[in-house]
């Protein structure tokens, strides 16, 4: 019996034993899951919330686009520096009334909502209060009971952790009103188009009741602002009974509520979806302390008017395998951009996606200016310095249309684009240091060495960006000062960086606004004239794969590209034929606009200049005597004098072409030509010839005194015929040789 006894009693101790280690796990296990509970409930007590999206206007406050946010379709979550006293009184009235008194939790809240449910047998009644809501947006789960109690522990952590205010504040951001909008702030903007702190009572109640269920209570329908405007109501009732509003203002928010006019936003608009891309990305890295509505610096009535024109032309040109443009319009003054275009359409299937003022592409003759500025600002040439237009002086450079003006000096030689001089010039004043200049106007940050890209460099070899150039061409505008594009408000002006001298920007833009001296390549009365002063550079790249122009006056910047996505060639269209016809239309446009002048003001002239006749005739004769002048700029500090090789090479080109003479050779004269009502408008021509010595001169031809085309004497003038008297003559450009004039009639 003792042994019995002791065994007994060894087994009552090694279970006893057993069962304490029992124990003693299970305490550990419940000590780590509560330890492990109470960890993960401080961590989601931590304030976070998505980034913040921005509403972006234009210029004059039209709706453009809702950019930023977590995700497409999300937007909002603004924050708010402190949480308006009606606000936060509205949200508390219905959706948690004890939330001053309770720790995150409400037991009040809990206990009525247990009666109920195990009453009714199903849920009904919810308790969650504000903090539980903000622990359940930051860490969104399925509403499992264990999930509820994890909320309520993330819940009493964050209140006790935060305080009461800021989770008020968290709860005001975070909360969704429907149709992707979260946040007060946000809502009050996008629903009733005005900030937070200025809602009446009655737009608040309306506003705060939507999150109860944003689906149903949506403020863009019919019924679902019925049921807000009715939550809205019972919020008020709850305010009065606080004792927050008196009867009078309960009675006009009520009155109020009913009547409130939602604001509905336009759709954004899809012809400027590139800009809108472009503004997205610059918005993005702005502070979160700045204001979440942006004005963007794009007008959408200047979109709209350079997005109708694109198209124009676009179809205009299609036949000759034009596939895409774009164009961009900034403001001279500060570079703010006013409207972008970048291509056929964004939602085109040939590539039409792609920004191409941001795309690099071969910039033909556009450069040029910059050459010619940085060798007028070094002192290598003066605005009477001859350059020599010659075959075989620029190692195997030619110029497009493979003839050569001979000496001529820098105005004539940049308005004309002629390549051998341009070229020249960058070997003259250095191929690292014109490659270097390029960097500075920030055309380009290429690791490469310059002789990569060679003298070409002037015409072409270098591929651009669009944007680049046109704010290169803006230190063209401002006196040497270079400013980066300027998007939107929150930007600031650029003070501008000095990258050439006033003087030689000055002189650049008196030559590129010279219609006459663009003559004989480009011919009078094209797309390049205007009534008004403009300054304007074409360029069209090898194969006539990219055509360029960009044309600025004192209030506008415009840059045109014409080409295709595949980088093939057009068929015939260069700079000259298609963005000039475009940038015109654009330009034109502009001053069109309400709001705007009506011309621009003339250039202004280079201040340590003086205007000079020169004699092109005999460096022998004087001013007073000179049959033939020309006016030049010349630095005040040469005194009266004009370089001697300039009058002598002037005249050497007058003497050598002064026994030109002129004659149209067809039609006779008197001829009378029937037109034939039966042919196409477009075949309805009459050819003109006419004999010139020497041969292959420029000429240009009039029709009853009007200039109509420049080209080579020994192709045939191809003249649409018009009915009634007509007067023909052929004339040589700057010089006053004419052929006798040629009378004919149509009938």
């Amino acid at each position: 019996m003792r042994t019995t006894a002791r065994a007994l009693a060894g087994r009552s101790g090694r279970a006893f034993a057993h069962r304490r280690v029992l124990y003693t796990v299970l305490l550990l296990a419940v000590v780590v899951l509560l330890g492990g509970v109470l960890h993960t409930a401080w961590k989601r007590s931590a304030l976070k919330a998505p980034a913040a999206s921005h509403l972006v206007t234009d210029r004059y406050g039209h709706y453009l686009a809702e950019v930023g946010g977590p995700e497409p379709g999300r937007y909002g979550y603004w924050p708010l520096a402190d949480v308006p006293p009606r606000i936060a009184a509205a949200t508390v009235a219905l959706e948690d009334r004890r939330f001053r008194y309770h720790p995150g939790v409400d037991p009040v809240a809990v206990a009525r909502a247990l009666w109920q449910n195990l009453r009714s047998g199903r849920v009904v009644s919810g308790a969650s209060t504000i903090a539980m809501q903000v622990a359940r947006m930051q860490n969104p789960a399925p509403r499992t009971l264990p999930n509820k109690a994890m909320e309520a522990v993330t819940a009493v952590f964050m209140t006790l952790r935060h305080g009461r205010d800021a989770v008020l504040r968290q709860y005001l951001r975070l909360v969704p009103f429907g149709n992707g909008s979260h946040g007060i702030a946000h809502a009050a903007r996008v629903y009733l188009d005005k900030p937070a702190a200025d809602l009446s009572w009655a737009e608040i109640a309306f506003l705060s009741g939507i999150p109860h269920a944003p689906e149903r209570l949506d403020p863009l329908t019919h019924d679902g602002r019925r049921r807000a405007a009715a939550r809205g109501r019972r919020i008020l009732d709850a305010l009065a009974e606080m004792g927050v509003i008196d009867a009078g203002q309960l009675d006009l928010a009520r009155r109020q509520i009913g009547a409130l006019h939602v604001h509905r936003r336009p759709p954004r608009p899809a012809m400027a979806m590139h800009a809108i891309m472009a503004l997205a990305d610059r918005i993005a890295p702005l502070p979160e302390t700045s204001s979440r509505t942006i004005a963007a610096t794009l007008d959408l009535n200047a979109q709209r008017m350079a997005n109708r024109h694109l198209h124009r032309w676009l179809s205009r040109l299609a036949p000759r395998g034009v596939q895409h443009a774009a164009i961009l319009v900034v403001d001279r003054d500060d570079m703010a951009v006013r409207a972008l275009v970048g291509s056929a359409g964004f939602f085109d299937e040939d590539a039409g996606a792609l920004d191409y003022t941001a795309v690099r592409r071969s910039p033909g003759s556009v450069l040029k200016p910059f050459v010619y500025a940085l060798a007028l600002d070094r002192g290598v040439i003066r605005p009477d310095t001859v350059l020599w237009d010659r075959r075989g002086l620029s190692a195997g450079i030619d110029n497009s249309d493979r003839t050569y003006l001979g000496p001529m000096l820098p105005r004539r030689a940049l308005a004309n684009s002629r390549n051998v001089p341009a070229t020249n010039l960058v070997r003259t004043v250095g191929l690292e240091t014109t490659y270097a200049h390029l960097e500075r106007l920030g055309l380009h940050a290429d690791r490469r060495p310059s002789r990569h890209y060679g003298i070409g460099l002037a015409i072409g070899t270098l591929p651009v960006r669009l944007r680049d150039v046109v704010a290169a061409y803006g230190a063209l505008a401002n006196d040497g000062l270079y400013r980066p594009l300027r998007w939107h408000a929150a930007q600031p002006t650029a003070p501008g960086k000095r990258v050439l001298g006033a003087d030689a920007t000055r002189l650049v833009t008196a030559f590129l606004s010279d219609p006459m001296a663009r003559l004989p390549v480009f011919s009078r009365m094209g797309y390049q004239e205007y009534d008004f002063p403009v300054a304007t550079k074409t360029g069209t790249s090898q194969s006539y794969a990219d055509a360029w122009n960009v044309v600025y006056t004192r209030d506008y910047i415009v840059g045109v590209w014409m080409g295709r996505a595949d980088g093939g060639p057009m068929k015939g269209v260069s700079g000259a034929s298609g963005p000039a016809g475009l940038a015109h239309d654009v330009l034109t446009g502009l001053y069109r606009l309400p709001g705007t002048a009506d011309r621009p003001e003339p250039f202004p002239a280079p201040v340590h200049y003086r205007r000079e006749s020169l004699c092109s005739a005999r460096p022998s004769r004087s001013a007073s005597q000179c049959p033939r002048k020309l006016t030049e700029w010349v630095p005040t500090a040469a005194g009266n004098t004009t370089s001697a090789d300039t009058v002598t090479a002037l005249a050497r080109t007058t003497a050598r072409q002064a026994s030109a003479t002129l004659r149209i050779s067809s039609p006779p004269p008197g001829t009378t030509v029937i037109r034939n009502p039966e042919t196409p408008d477009d075949l309805n021509r009459l050819r003109l010839t006419v004999d010139a010595e020497p041969r292959g001169m420029q000429v240009v031809w009039y029709v009853d005194g009007r200039p109509q085309v420049v080209q080579r004497a020994d192709e045939p003038f191809l003249w649409p015929l018009d009915g009634g008297r007509h007067v023909f003559q052929v004339r040589l450009p700057y010089r006053p040789e004419r052929s006798p004039p040629l009378v004919l009639t149509v009938r």
